[in-house]
């Protein structure tokens, strides 16, 4: 089968959207399937092209086995509601345009978290005649709202409108979460043709091993606990929060201990560096992102991870695809997010759930747990045990079934499978 996958981020750019892309397509190829992406040329968070790459009309690699097509969209920082939009919109048009230089794909996948990019994934559907599956990352446009980006208004009316049509009309939507399926079926969409496949960890790349030593020396980490966030420092993650953890930690008795890394780039992060800065914290370290190859040195130096989003309703349904990545690894997680990801971290026994945005019961829980080494040592076995069941291999196989469903389904109707 070949497929076309459209997504406006992918490797080199380390965000979960990317990671997920490849490796499921990865996994695809190696099964002996065609995949073509047509993405755009990497410049997340920053909006700054990557090195070795320009934003032109039209550029292709070929990695493990992908055919990688990048087009040209509007380059712009994440962050700003209406730089966003032009940047969303580029994309839908150009990887439109694109499409028809992609030869006899059996279907195309387009990937959220922002609808445009299904868009783009609904009109190929039409010019092709093949069938479009939308994979769900996100609620969006109900995300702006919740992180207050934008309030209820006629344009976010106008969208939920199309982000309704775009259910619709959709062969098959793949979410990442069962909380967004039921949300879905609230709203009136077919539920046989949702299916729930969530994010995972890639097991080679993910996996425990010794702290970094050449790391630990740069950020004078010798005999320190640590804590850390890796990802987005977005408007959605209130890492304040973690940062007034941080002057509770550094208050009590015994605090010049800990250390909290920040790990990451986004909308927020200037004015996280300069908030820590007005609260003569010492001991925060940030770390501007790096390549996705160096991600697992820094998972390392840290003893907890701490994962943490706004407290609003619609993030009870999201599950962090960086949790998966602690399972890999083998690092007990602070999970400051309630819903069904909380559930995952009870139910593996991986970690702490705490309430976000409550600053004193994350310095508590860091405390606690550092004075519990026993337990910290059952957490992570927790953690490497659950991991096996959330395998980014099985997970691309069991979206592969679905895609073949579609498919299936319109061979079934008269098509020719090629």
């Amino acid at each position: 089968m070949h497929i076309l996958f459209l997504t406006d981020n992918f490797p080199p750019e380390v965000n979960a959207p990317a990671s997920r892309t490849f490796e499921h397509s990865r996994e695809w190829v190696r099964a002996g399937h065609g995949v073509t992406v047509i993405t755009c040329a990497p410049n997340f968070p920053n909006g700054r092209v990557y090195d070795g790459y320009r934003n032109r009309l039209w550029q292709t690699e070929t990695m493990d086995g992908i055919r990688v097509i990048r087009v040209w969209s509007y380059v712009t920082a994440n962050e700003g509601f209406a730089k966003r939009i032009l940047d969303y919109l580029s994309y839908m048009v150009a990887a439109v345009l694109a499409s028809p230089f992609v030869r006899k794909p059996d279907l195309v996948v387009a990937t959220s978290p922002q609808f445009f990019t299904a868009c783009a994934g609904w009109l190929v559907s039409r010019m092709k005649d093949i069938p479009f599956v939308f994979e769900l990352r996100d609620i969006w446009p109900e995300s702006v709202k919740a992180v207050g980006a934008m309030g209820d208004s006629v344009v976010i009316r106008f969208f939920e409108r199309i982000e309704m049509g775009l259910y619709q009309r959709a062969a098959r939507i793949v979410s990442v979460t069962h909380s967004f399926k039921s949300i879905l079926v609230r709203r009136g969409v077919e539920p046989g043709k949702i299916a729930v496949v969530t994010n995972g960890v890639d097991m080679i790349r993910f996996r425990p091993m010794d702290k970094d030593a050449e790391l630990m020396a740069s950020y004078g980490l010798e005999g320190k606990f640590v804590a850390g966030y890796v990802g987005t420092h977005g408007m959605a993650h209130a890492l304040e929060t973690l940062l007034e953890a941080a002057v509770l930690l550094r208050d009590r008795p015994g605090g010049e201990a800990f250390r909290l890394i920040l790990l990451g780039h986004g909308a927020r992060k200037q004015a996280l560096v300069e908030k820590a800065g007005e609260m003569g914290l010492s001991n925060v370290i940030f770390v501007d992102s790096v390549p996705k190859e160096e991600v697992v040195r820094y998972w390392s130096l840290m003893d907890l991870a701490v994962i943490h989003l706004r407290k609003t309703e619609l993030f009870t349904t999201v599950i962090p695809s960086k949790l998966f990545e602690c399972l890999g690894m083998g690092i007990p997680v602070l999970h400051g997010v309630a819903g069904e990801s909380a559930a995952i971290v009870e139910r593996e026994g991986c970690g702490v759930t705490f309430e976000p945005e409550n600053a004193g019961e994350l310095a508590n829980q860091i405390l606690s747990l550092k004075g519990d080494p026993e337990r910290l040592t059952q957490l992570r076995r927790n953690a490497l045990e659950a991991a096996t069941r959330y395998d980014r291999a099985d997970l691309a196989c069991r979206m592969f079934g679905v895609l073949e469903g579609a498919v299936r389904d319109r061979n079934f109707s008269g098509l020719e499978v090629r």
